[in-house]
């Protein structure tokens, strides 16, 4: 690819990830645009600060301006560390798509950690992931206790996803 300037990179990465279904690494961007990986990252925080909506998820840089539709709504759930795997999986495979995950801090407040996982293949993915940085779950900051945000197709999902968290206890109870 031939190289542009830096503000039409800008723009065409804005472009790329606005159309984008999934998730885009920014190697991935990198190898796109015939830049380092690093200017990439630059490029990212450049467009944020002049108003992008662009979250991070483990996966790569999502555009949250681009309408996905569907329902979304949160979910207090709590669990052990060790059953992240079990509760993530139970979201996709009753239908669901786990955008987030939020916890309140003491000292921080609100602290949201953007997920984007909705298959199999993603939980798998996330979970390589944090045994491979020895990372911890937000969710140990809060004993267990943490809010997802879901998206689903319509409002029979999202039942769907809240009734199999509540059978396998997942659910706080109100």
């Amino acid at each position: 690819m031939k190289q542009m300037n830096a503000g039409n990179r800008r723009e065409a990465v804005l472009r790329r990830l606005d159309q984008s279904e999934e998730p885009v690494s920014a190697s991935t961007l990198a190898e796109q645009f015939a830049v380092s990986r690093q200017i990439i990252v630059g490029d990212i925080a450049l467009l944020r600060a002049s108003g992008a909506e662009i979250s991070a998820t483990p996966r790569g840089y999502v555009s949250t301006r681009a309408a996905k539709g569907g329902v979304v709504r949160h979910v207090a759930c709590v669990h052990t560390g060790a059953d992240m795997g079990k509760e993530l999986t139970l979201i996709v495979d009753a239908g669901g798509e786990v955008l987030d995950v939020i916890v309140e801090h003491p000292l921080y407040g609100q602290i949201t950690g953007m997920l984007q996982i909705r298959s199999r293949y993603d939980v798998s993915s996330f979970l390589n992931k944090v045994a491979v940085c020895s990372a911890k779950p937000l969710s140990e900051l809060t004993e267990g206790i943490h809010l997802h945000t879901i998206r689903c197709p319509d409002e029979a999902v999202f039942a769907r996803v809240c009734g199999v968290l509540e059978e396998n206890g997942f659910l706080v109870p109100t």
